[in-house]
């Protein structure tokens, strides 16, 4: 199969020829149909991920079509299906909680197995997979497994947000902007913080109730004094130092900030305004990934037109063009992200 590889961290990708994967006894082989290229993807390429290294094939946002099942598998060649980033076991204490994202049994293709860079790609414990509805586009659906799916669990689960409520919202990228499209179709009042005009402009455009630029570095106390107060739910989604601290120092006395940003590698570790969380009694949440059984919920929100996630694409690329949007990734970026469906281009 023709997929794209990393042999050189921070170089563009090598496609090549590689042998088809092996189908899992508990899963399934998809013909890839969309992926979408994910900041995610940049910690791996740059040499950030502590899980990948040169010879993976990145690719976690994607969704495909049955090729293959395996003896174990629940479905069926020819079935179209959607596939979240974590895919847990199934049968640990966190799955059988509710709380599969936790699985300390999980794998993530594009991290710690071959990804969806590829025109093939192994899905095991396909339990995790949910079927592609008609009303979605591969193209959007790929981006489903995990902006949109971090963003849903981040606000749903893990800030409860609430119908009236102020939440800011820290980068435009695919989750930050996923998660603005959702807060504002759960009633919420909704700020963005970018240092790209033109994002916090096409934002603005989707219906947010406001931008600010934080080139300044003052967006926390903008944030304060648009909202009178204090923000109710901060959601910080770059993963570094600077965004974390505006997340934090943004909020009103006893919110809440949900970190979805990914630290890892240089900002794993980073120093944060502690005494803003004393002082204001600050509740701090990790959020990564989604439980597969919220899918649901989600799906439905989606099929019922409460929100509009096609603003996300901006444009399908051909797989030789994934090296070009992951170098783009080392500055600020235009909006909307990018989604790969030509696996021959």
């Amino acid at each position: 199969m023709r997929a794209a590889v990393i042999r050189e961290f921070n170089k563009d990708l090598s496609i090549e020829t590689v042998p088809d994967p092996e189908c899992p006894d508990t899963g399934v082989v998809l013909k890839v149909d969309a992926c979408g290229v994910c900041r995610s993807d940049h910690h791996g390429w740059s040499g950030e991920h502590p899980r990948v290294k040169p010879g993976a094939i990145l690719g976690h946002e994607y969704c495909g079509t049955v090729v293959e099942t395996g003896r174990l598998a629940k479905y069926k060649v020819g079935d179209k299906l959607i596939a979240p980033f974590i895919l847990a076991c199934g049968s640990c204490q966190a799955c059988k909680s509710g709380v599969s994202n936790t699985c300390p049994d999980q794998v993530a293709p594009g991290f710690t197995m071959p990804g969806a860079y590829a025109e093939y790609v192994a899905v095991p414990f396909d339990h995790n997979l949910v079927p592609l509805p008609e009303s979605l586009s591969p193209g959007l659906a790929a981006g489903l497994g995990c902006r949109v799916t971090t963003s849903w669990h981040a606000l749903t689960d893990r800030a409860d947000l609430r119908a009236g409520e102020w939440v800011a919202i820290h980068g435009t990228g695919g989750i930050g902007l996923s998660a603005a499209l959702l807060a504002k179709a759960m009633g919420a009042q909704v700020v963005v913080v970018d240092i790209v005009q033109e994002k916090l402009d096409h934002a603005l455009s989707l219906g947010v109730d406001a931008a600010i630029n934080g080139a300044d570095g003052k967006a926390a106390e903008k944030i304060i004094e648009l909202t009178r107060g204090g923000a109710n739910v901060s959601v910080e989604a770059l993963g570094v130092p600077v965004t974390t601290n505006a997340s934090l120092e943004c909020l009103a006395p006893l919110g809440r900030h949900i970190q979805v940003g990914m630290p890892v590698g240089k900002t794993a570790r980073m120093e944060i305004n502690m005494n803003a969380v004393y002082m204001k009694n600050l509740a701090l949440y990790g959020s990564r990934g989604m439980p597969s059984w919220k899918y649901a919920s989600l799906l439905d929100m989606i099929e019922r037109g409460k929100v509009d996630l096609t603003p996300l694409v901006s444009r399908e690329i051909g797989l030789s063009g994934a090296s070009a949007e992951l170098h783009a990734m080392n500055g600020p970026t235009a909006p909307g992200t990018a989604v790969i469906t030509d696996f021959q281009g």
